[in-house]
């Protein structure tokens, strides 16, 4: 007699169980629908604190843009602030001395506007000065600004958008300049050899080309013969930011120099890192020029006071209005983005009193600190805002650690306002929300 044959099931086979960590996973909030939806629009919720808080208007409402119609009576949660890159496009957002200079981790100027118009302040107060947008948006409405930022790079940078200049004289030296530098790069009758150059930075021999770092270091040794020295040495930064030996679609964060040839992504062909500086030198000194006589052209004689120093211990006149974007924690080097300038300018580097700066991590220990030294900012705001002044935050408070910190400092929050932000582009491709805390003190 057989015996019926045991019909085997396939055995499945488990993968081998990983060695390393589980990677923890995070939920990402979802955007607004750009469709309408009744719960896209502000919802005043009213908590026992007195904070107020929730989305602006849905996409559905048309985007802000009529900012010389803020006023005091203004209802700030009636603005629809989702700006698309088509409502608020990146010319409007880097118009005039704005884009005088890249740089990462700056909130946009309309924001600024918006708040300075609301609220009306006599003198406006910036802990984290940066590249120097509320002092610009301040004295485009003829109010008074002061700032802080331990970076010496951000305070130039700041000085020169908001000097006062003679425009014929400044473009005469440009002009100058320029003339100069080109006839000592070449050879002519009466100079056997081009300029040549040295210097003992091993971060500029580096990063640059020698034909490239030759072209910035004769530019540089001519500076100390003009009057506006400190504009020239933002022409020479901002030349040397896209002179530097990298991809052309990674300027913002390069790792590591680039020697070869590349497959670039931003131009769909091969490329070569530059080897030469006298272009961008011959067209940003240019361009610096128009954008300097533009907003001259608007600015007001409202007096910017520009403090290289900590926010914490600073000393301050009195304000009755901040507006501030801090730092997140753990995102950005402040200094390192800038550390070609440092290098040709010879800047005090003091990275290491970078509140959050992404060299000390975003640990929880990382964290703590931040929250602490955040909250000096905050207690030195107290010391010399006026009884009735405002506190403005610009901030993207995915730790949820900014209602703790006000509070603990003798604040409370009124409105928070958030808003998406979908209009990047580039590296920085991609969306996500940001928070504006408007916060008085409590009484």
């Amino acid at each position: 007699m057989k015996l019926a044959k045991k019909k085997l099931r396939p055995t499945r086979l488990r993968p081998k169980a990983s060695k390393q960590r589980p990677h923890k996973s995070f939920l990402r909030e979802a955007p607004p629908p750009y469709r309408v939806h009744t719960e896209d629009f502000f919802i005043d919720v009213v908590k026992t604190n007195g904070e107020k808080h929730g989305y602006n208007p849905s996409y559905e409402e048309k985007p802000f843009t009529d900012f010389a119609s803020i006023d005091r009576e203004t209802d700030l949660t009636t603005l629809n602030l989702n700006w698309r890159e088509k409502d608020l496009p990146e010319v409007e957002r880097t118009k005039h001395v704005h884009r005088l200079h890249p740089y990462l981790g700056k909130y946009i100027p309309q924001l600024v506007e918006i708040f300075l118009r609301k609220f009306q302040p006599e003198t406006v107060y910036d802990p984290f000065a940066g590249s120097g947008t509320t002092f610009v948006e301040a004295q485009s409405l003829g109010i008074a600004s002061v700032g802080c930022d331990v970076s010496a790079f951000n305070c130039l940078l700041a000085k020169v958008k908001t000097d006062f200049y003679n425009l014929a004289a400044l473009e005469r030296e440009v002009r100058d300049i320029l003339l100069r530098l080109n006839e000592r790069l070449s050879k002519s009758l009466f100079c056997d050899a081009p300029f040549q150059a040295e210097t003992d930075s091993a971060f500029l021999k580096k990063w640059f080309h020698p034909k490239a770092l030759n072209q910035l270091l004769c530019f540089r040794d001519l500076i100390s013969d003009y009057q506006y020295q400190d504009v020239f040495k933002i022409i020479l930064s901002r030349s040397a930011r896209s002179a530097r030996m990298t991809t052309h679609f990674d300027l913002d964060f390069p790792k590591h120099p680039q020697t070869e040839p590349y497959y670039c992504y931003k131009h769909s062909r091969t490329c070569s890192p530059t080897q030469d500086a006298l272009g961008f030198l011959n067209r940003y000194a240019l361009d610096t020029v128009d954008r300097i006589k533009e907003f001259s052209s608007l600015a007001k004689r409202a007096k910017v006071t520009i403090l290289n120093q900590d926010a914490r211990f600073a000393k301050l006149p009195e304000f009755d209005l901040v507006i501030t974007s801090p730092p997140y924690v753990g995102l950005i080097d402040y200094h390192e983005q800038h550390r070609y300038a440092y290098e040709l300018l010879g800047l005090p580097f003091q990275s290491e009193q970078e509140i959050g700066a992404a060299f000390k991590g975003s640990s929880q220990a990382a964290k703590r600190k931040y929250g602490e030294e955040i909250g000096q900012v905050i207690a030195n705001i107290r010391l010399h805002l006026s009884p009735r002044g405002r506190v403005v935050i610009v901030v993207n408070d995915k730790h949820s650690i900014y209602s703790e910190i006000m509070k603990l400092n003798g604040f409370c929050i009124e409105q928070r306002l958030k808003r998406h932000v979908n209009r990047r582009t580039g590296r920085r491709a991609g969306d996500f929300f940001e928070e504006i805390l408007i916060c008085r003190r409590y009484d």
